[in-house]
């Protein structure tokens, strides 16, 4: 995937300064969530479509909806 114009990262509401496990995401178009690790700026980055990245955000908000098939 290439993107033309530079990324805007926003860092997790979560984060704060003691090190934590942080992340930020971009939204370089209207179909994508990238995801990387505040840490590690130039490390690895994730790509999700945005339904799949709401659908992980909701069972991380409330992990008992969550239901295994």
């Amino acid at each position: 995937m290439t993107h033309t114009a530079p990324l805007i990262w926003h860092k997790s509401s979560y984060s704060n300064g003691s090190g934590g496990n942080c992340i930020a995401t971009a939204t370089p178009d209207e179909a994508t969530v990238l995801v990387r690790d505040t840490k590690v700026p130039g490390g690895q980055i994730l790509h999700f479509t945005c339904g799949a990245w709401q659908d992980f955000v909701a069972c991380v908000q409330h992990p008992d909806w969550y239901v295994r098939s």
